[in-house]
């Protein structure tokens, strides 16, 4: 095996279903079952020998009860895959854990290590909603909370608007832009060639289309919600003597109180979905026919202070811009997660982006936001826009729990 380039040969993922336990379309299908659902629509599309495929490494951020388990091997089990050839490896790095499984599936094959990789994600919301797995805010370490005075995200973002002076009506109108791009993407079937039906176990079709968005959606229908943080930035953990707003402004003094603009309309939605990525080393695709769609040209992670947390897509695509030997310029579509709406308002700022390049058809404030499956759709929906436009070059990044930043960039092939 020759050291070299990793391709992207397919991405593929499910439609998101609402995070809700009783009424969301996803919420009957085992999580082991909407990720084998992925890989086998890789083999289906691809036609490749299954017991090619040296690993499958899988993003899942609550990995307990039907999600626990080492879900990568369990999914390729229920997928009906070789049990003597199929490995998986499930792994947790919050909010960018399938984005850091395709990372890691593309360093095997780049290292001249793998030849055949697959890379992605999975979250069913409606099972094991945030927090289910009782981590609390930094683990339940009184030290960690010592050094860090550590606060949930929702407060982070409420912390950012502040700082950058982001106003109610500034996120809003960005909310209702992701509406409406997003609307306008379904009507195109801009979608379509990456999304696989969900079908139950006699192979009726559950959700065909993401469930999440709320068409119409306009900046004075978002105008009327509710506040979703500022009750919660008064409450004092147990053991504390600060609240969470409190434990926010003893570590940024500059300002004297925290503007809660965030609310459900705003922020990412609780969902339901997974997705899947192939990625090959040139010599196996070539010996197998397989035409790539993409190449992986740089990967990178970055720290940002813990307790604003969210802000590290920002040096995360610095240094991958610059491990690319490029500039922000040099990027032709933009995928930003939109965990709230000030983390893209925020990273456009910092890099100089444009609002035109980013999130074209809209992102998790009006799509959903399935924890360990997010990253692994974005690149597939970078992809596929790249494509759509005939354009060559994407950057796909998100800001991470406690602190940490993720990017990819992507050159069609």
């Amino acid at each position: 095996m020759a050291i070299g380039d990793a391709w992207i040969i397919d991405a593929v993922r499910t439609p998101r279903g609402r995070g809700k336990r009783e009424t969301g379309a996803l919420s009957t299908i085992h999580p082991q079952e909407l990720m084998a659902q992925t890989l086998n629509a890789l083999k289906d599309r691809n036609g490749f020998e299954t017991t090619d495929v040296e690993d499958v490494v899988v993003g899942c951020v609550t990995a307990v009860g039907e999600q626990g388990g080492c879900i990568a091997r369990m999914s390729a089990l229920a997928a009906g895959w070789d049990p003597q050839a199929a490995t998986g490896v499930t792994l947790n790095r919050f909010c960018g854990s399938g984005q850091q499984a395709v990372n890691f599936a593309a360093m095997g094959v780049m290292a001249g290590q793998q030849d055949l990789v697959i890379g992605g994600g999975v979250e069913s919301m409606s099972k094991h909603g945030m927090g289910a797995d009782k981590s609390g805010i930094g683990g339940h370490n009184p030290h960690l909370r010592e050094l860090h005075p550590l606060v949930p995200q929702g407060i982070s973002a409420d912390l950012i608007a502040t700082l950058e002076g982001f106003s109610r009506s500034d996120v809003d109108a960005y909310a209702a832009e992701s509406q409406a791009r997003c609307e306008r993407a379904q009507r195109e079937g801009r979608f379509d060639g990456s999304l696989v039906p969900v079908t139950d176990r006699q192979g009726d079709v559950v959700l065909d289309r993401d469930e999440h968005p709320r068409a119409g959606t306009t900046a004075e229908s978002l105008g009327k919600l509710p506040l979703s943080f500022d009750q919660l930035g008064r409450y004092v953990q147990k053991g504390d003597e600060l609240s969470f707003v409190e434990k926010a402004l003893s570590r940024y003094q500059q300002i004297d109180s925290i503007e809660h603009v965030h609310h459900a309309g705003n922020s990412s939605g609780i969902v339901d979905g997974a997705a899947s990525v192939l990625i090959a080393s040139p010599e196996y695709a070539k010996a197998h026919d397989m035409s790539p769609r993409a190449r992986i040209v740089a990967t990178a992670t970055a720290g940002d202070e813990p307790v604003i947390m969210l802000t590290a897509p920002t040096p995360s695509s610095k240094r991958v811009l610059e491990k690319a030997g490029m500039e922000i310029g040099d990027i032709d579509v933009i995928e930003i997660n939109e965990a709230f709406a000030a983390v893209p308002l925020k990273t456009m700022r910092d890099l100089g982006m444009d609002h035109a390049k980013v999130n074209i058809n809209g992102g998790a404030i009006a799509m959903g936001h399935p924890l360990g499956a997010t990253g692994a759709m974005l690149i597939g929906t970078a992809l596929d826009e790249l494509e759509r436009q005939d354009k060559s070059t994407a950057l796909v990044t998100m800001c991470i729990g406690n602190g940490m930043g993720i990017a990819t960039v992507l050159e069609r092939v």
